[in-house]
C-alpha cells in the first residue's frame, strides 16, 4: 500500500505535542542532510512560535546552500493543447467549461512557439497538454516533442524537453522515453482520497489509484527522472506533505530512487472554475513558506520547483528556503508565446502571479546573488535517477553544476540579455567565481573562456 491515511492522522496528532527542545533537536538532525521522519515532519508543521519559525527557516537556508549553493535553474512551460476529457473543479481546462476556447497547436505552430522561446533565451521547456489529444492520440505528444527538438535558431535551441501529460500505460511510457525526454512530471493534485473524489467529477482522472501508480509505471518503463506535486489548497497541507513523504518512500523502496523534483503550486483563480477562487483549505503565505522549508529538510536532495503562479515577492522569499528551479516568462495557454491573437484570448489554465519577462527574472535573480542556470548537462550525460543521487549526496554534483550554471548563464548574457542585465550579470559571474572552491572554479574558468570565444553548449 502506497498511502496510509490513518497513519498520517496519528502522526499529525503526535506532532502537535513536541517541545521546543525537541523541535531544535529535529532541526539539528536535519542539518546532517539525512531527511526527516514522519513524526519530525508533523512536529515542524505544527510550529507557530516566531523564534522556532525563524530557526526552521534558518535551517532550510543552510541545507539549501549546502546542496544547491546559489544556483537557480530556469525553464518555461510550453502548452501545446488545452483539450481535456476530465472535469476537474479547480481547472480552467475542465471539459465542462464553455468559457475557454479550445486549441491544439499544429506542429507548425509548436515550431513557432519554440522559436519564440529560443529567441528569448530559453534552453529547457516543460511540454504541457490537457488530458485529451487530437485525432492522432498519444502520437501527437511524441511528434510535438520531436518538433521542439528540431527547431534551431541563431540564438540556440531547446536542449531538454520535460513533459507533463496524462498518466500513461507502461508501453507508452517506453515510447516517451525513446523520444529523449528529461523529466516526466505529473501531479497527484491531492493525496486525500475523499477530496480527490469531490473535485474530479468526470473523466479518467477520477481514478485516484491509476494516477497514484503512474510513477511506478514510468520507472518500470525505464524513466528514472520523475517529478511529483500536489495542488496546495485542496486539502490540509500538513496531510499532503506527509502523504507525499509516503509516496516518496514507496518509490525509493521499490525503485531505488525517489522523485527528481517536487512542485508546490497553490490554487489560483481560473476561468470557469469557482473552486479555484475559494480554496477548501487556503494556504497562507506563512504556511507556504513553511511548506517549502519543510520539504527542503524532508528530502534535501530533491529539487523544488516554484512556478509563476506565485508573485515575484513570494518567489524571492522561497529561493532561500529551498526552491531550486523556477519558471520564467510563462504563458499557460496554447499559442501564448508567438501568437498575438492567442495572447488576447481567455485560455490560460490559471491566473499568473509573476508576469515578468525572462530577462527581468534573470536580472532579479542575479541581483539577489543567485546564478540563473540554463544547464541541461546532467540529462545529456546520463546523470539522472540513482546516478544523480550518488553524486548529490556526497556533494560531488556541485563540481559539475556550479561550472555548468555559470557557463549557461554567460551564454544567455552574451546572446540574449539586455545591456543592463548583461553588465550586471557579468559582474555576478565574477562574484560567483570568487565563492567557488578551487577545482570547480578551475573548471568554470575554462568553460567560460570557451563561451567567450564563441563556443556554445559547454558543459561537464
Amino acid at each position: 500500500m502506497i498511502l496510509n491515511e490513518q497513519a498520517i492522522a496519528e502522526t499529525l496528532s503526535r506532532g502537535a505535542a513536541r517541545s521546543e527542545a525537541e523541535i531544535l533537536s529535529i532541526l539539528e538532525q536535519a542539518r546532517r542532510l539525512q531527511g526527516l521522519e514522519a513524526d519530525d515532519v508533523a512536529a515542524l508543521a505544527a510550529i507557530s512560535d516566531p523564534d522556532l519559525l525563524g530557526e526552521l527557516f534558518r535551517c532550510a537556508r543552510e541545507v539549501k546552500e549546502e546542496i544547491y549553493g546559489k544556483r537557480l535553474v530556469l525553464f518555461t512551460p510550453l502548452y501545446v493543447s488545452n483539450l481535456c476529457g476530465n472535469d476537474c473543479a479547480y481547472c480552467a481546462f475542465r471539459s465542462s467549461n464553455r468559457a475557454v476556447a479550445r486549441k491544439a497547436l499544429s506542429q507548425e505552430e509548436i515550431a513557432a512557439e519554440t522559436a519564440a522561446l529560443v529567441d528569448e533565451g530559453h534552453k529547457r521547456v516543460l511540454l504541457v497538454a490537457g488530458e485529451a489529444y487530437p485525432r492522432e492520440g498519444f502520437e501527437y505528444i511524441l511528434r510535438s516533442i520531436d518538433t521542439v527538438y528540431s527547431v534551431k535558431r541563431p540564438g540556440g535551441e531547446i536542449r531538454r524537453v520535460n513533459v507533463n501529460v496524462a498518466p500513461l500505460e507502461e508501453a507508452d511510457f517506453r515510447r516517451l522515453r525513446e523520444h529523449n525526454i528529461g523529466t516526466y512530471q505529473i501531479f497527484q493534485e491531492t493525496y486525500h482520497r475523499e477530496t480527490y473524489a469531490q473535485v474530479h467529477l468526470r473523466g479518467r482522472k477520477k481514478n485516484f489509484q491509476w494516477r497514484l501508480e503512474a510513477m511506478d509505471r514510468a520507472f518500470n518503463a525505464g524513466i528514472d527522472d520523475v517529478g511529483i506535486g500536489v495542488l496546495f489548497g485542496l486539502a490540509d497541507w500538513r496531510f499532503e506533505i506527509l502523504a507525499m513523504r509516503q509516496h516518496i518512500r514507496h518509490l525509493e523502496e521499490r525503485h531505488g530512487v525517489g522523485p527528481h523534483t517536487i512542485s508546490v503550486p497553490r490554487l489560483e483563480p481560473a476561468t470557469g472554475a469557482d473552486l479555484a477562487s475559494q480554496p477548501p483549505h487556503p494556504v497562507s503565505d506563512l504556511a507556504f513558506r513553511k511548506i517549502v522549508a519543510i520539504l527542503r529538510l524532508m528530502v534535501p536532495y530533491t529539487g523544488i520547483i516554484m512556478s509563476t503562479r506565485e508573485t515575484a515577492a513570494i518567489r524571492r522569499e522561497t529561493f532561500a528556503l529551498g526552491v531550486s528551479q523556477i519558471s520564467a516568462g510563462s504563458r499557460t495557454n496554447p499559442g501564448g508565446y508567438s501568437s498575438e491573437i492567442e495572447k488576447k484570448q481567455s485560455t490560460e489554465q490559471f491566473s499568473l502571479g509573476d508576469h515578468r519577462s525572462l530577462d527581468e527574472v534573470v536580472a532579479d535573480v542575479s541581483a539577489l546573488g543567485y546564478t540563473p542556470s540554463f544547464c541541461t548537462g546532467c540529462y545529456r550525460l546520463g546523470r539522472t535517477g540513482a546516478d544523480f543521487m550518488d553524486l548529490a549526496k556526497p556533494g560531488d554534483i556541485k563540481t559539475h553544476c556550479d561550472p555548468n550554471g555559470l557557463s549557461s548563464f554567460l551564454e544567455y548574457l552574451l546572446d540574449h540579455a539586455t545591456p543592463t542585465t548583461r553588465e550586471n550579470g557579468l559582474a555576478a559571474i565574477d562574484q560567483a567565481l570568487e565563492r567557488m572552491h578551487a577545482e570547480p572554479r578551475r573548471r568554470a574558468a575554462i568553460m567560460l573562456e570557451k563561451v567567450r570565444n564563441g563556443r556554445r553548449d559547454v558543459f561537464c
